[in-house]
């Protein structure tokens, strides 16, 4: 029987865990060691205490792929027989007015702005096609990559500065970073992604922590919480050795097969016995070293007054460097309450994250432009949740690696040793089930019991 431990009790972890089972067909033991008193990671779905209303503290919805290709992770949401329901939105406040569409860009920002605005679109869209998103990632990179160029430099062709500013504010907390820190390609992705032709959104029906539970329900493993692992290596006997500390007291497990399904940023508190091995986790941390921030604010209402003025999932709001508001509420349609999401991303969540959560609640609720305040919104309750370097400015760094490479860092000593991750890919629950598929189907290959 293989001895398999997986260090991370988050999706990535998760699912590692889960795939491995479906697909080996020799015993396996599988030990899961998280760090917290919880499984989930950043899939996160919390209620408020005054109310019997949900929200999404962490990963706020799933990429729907389905209408260009296969679609793993609907496929696994079905598969595990959770509904879903399709979010949407293509509201961008600016200077407290709702633009929803083309003709209220001419409208509201100009004739130049709207000519402006839809040369970058054409500019965009001629750059990626639908399909080219959809295999991001997948592909093994080219043998001779093309020069790293940032997205501001694409940015920069929009000279009319209305219809720039609509469109940094349109996708700012899609990228949760900078323009200047991220890549062009990555930032043209997250452009085209509002264009329902390259993806739809959706969530679980009650919360998408439903995922992450059903997974946890269905994994037969010896799960350690409040398990922290300290240090990893090769033991005497030729296998893996995991040091883990819990209540104070440090021991070891021996392993036959270890996966890190960790945030990038987290790598660096382990410490990886051997000169080797050291050096090549130093290398992949540095790889893929480009932090990006999130910052959750959820405020619960009486009700959703808001929607007289608007009524979709979410819109973006040109405050915070440009965050993204979830109508929260709009996804459980039972709940008489409102509940609205504030995502701030990039700099300003790092930067705000060292207000107290009083500060944060008051300065979103004052973000709200008048047109959705008008007859009242009555306050109830409000809750702050801080994603420091919760996700990859740069997935899969600037010269992208293959896929054997990124998901095994030392190959020739340690070729018992994987990381799963969604850093990997792109920074979304599709892009670490990716991750956690072609480690757990490379695992099961090598487990095939002839």
């Amino acid at each position: 029987m293989k001895r398999i431990s997986i260090v991370g009790g988050g999706p990535g972890g998760l699912m590692t865990a889960y795939l491995l089972q479906k697909l080996a067909n020799s015993p396996i033991s599988i030990t899961l060691f998280e760090s917290t008193g919880r499984l989930g990671g950043k899939v996160c779905t919390l209620r408020f205490q005054a109310r019997p209303a949900r929200y999404e503290a962490g990963a706020a919805e799933l990429y729907d792929y389905s209408l260009i290709g296969d679609d793993p992770l609907k496929e696994l949401v079905e598969e595990l027989g959770l509904p879903i329901n399709f979010i949407g939105g293509s509201s961008v406040v600016l200077d407290q007015k709702i633009i929803s569409n083309i003709d209220d860009v001419r409208a509201h920002l100009g004739v130049e702005a709207c000519e402006a605005l839809l040369s970058f679109d054409r500019a965009a869209k001629d750059s990626v096609s639908p399909f080219e998103y959809y295999m991001c990632g997948q592909e093994e990179p080219l043998a001779a990559p093309r020069p790293a160029s940032r997205f501001d430099a694409l940015l920069g062709t929009i000279r009319q500065s209305a219809a720039r500013r609509y469109v940094e504010t349109l996708i700012h907390s899609d990228l949760a970073t900078e323009p200047e820190r991220t890549s062009v390609e990555y930032g043209a992705h997250n452009y085209v992604m509002n264009d329902p032709r390259y993806m739809r959104l959706y969530c679980v029906e009650g919360g998408n922590e439903r995922l992450t539970q059903e997974l946890a329900r269905r994994v037969s493993a010896t799960v350690r919480l409040n398990h922290v692992v300290t240090e990893i290596g090769r033991g005497d006997d030729g296998k893996l050795r995991v040091a883990h500390r819990h209540q104070g007291v440090v021991r070891e497990d021996s392993f036959d097969l270890v996966v890190l399904a960790l945030p990038n940023n987290y790598l660096p508190h382990i410490d990886f016995r051997g000169g080797r091995l050291a050096a090549a986790m130093r290398a992949h941390h540095a790889q893929y070293d480009h932090p990006a921030h999130y910052l959750r604010i959820s405020a619960l209402f009486e009700r959703p007054s808001w929607r007289a003025k608007l009524e979709e999932s979410f819109f973006m709001l040109d405050r915070f460097g440009g965050c993204c508001v979830y109508d929260e509420s709009a996804r459980d349609p039972e709940t008489p309450f409102g509940v609205l999401g504030w995502l701030v991303g990039g700099q300003p969540a790092l930067e705000m994250s060292d207000l107290d959560d009083a500060a944060l609640i008051e300065a979103a609720l004052k973000s709200l432009p008048g047109a959705l305040a008008e007859g009242g919104l009555r306050f109830v309750e409000g809750r702050v949740h801080r994603w420091p370097a919760a996700v990859n400015a740069i997935p899969g760094g600037l010269v992208p690696r293959a896929q054997s490479r990124r998901h095994q860092p030392e190959p020739a000593e340690h070729p018992d040793l994987f990381v799963v991750g969604d850093y990997l890919y792109d920074s979304t629950l599709n892009g670490v089930l990716d991750s956690a598929e072609y480690v757990a189907g490379w695992l099961a290959s090598q487990m095939i019991n002839v």
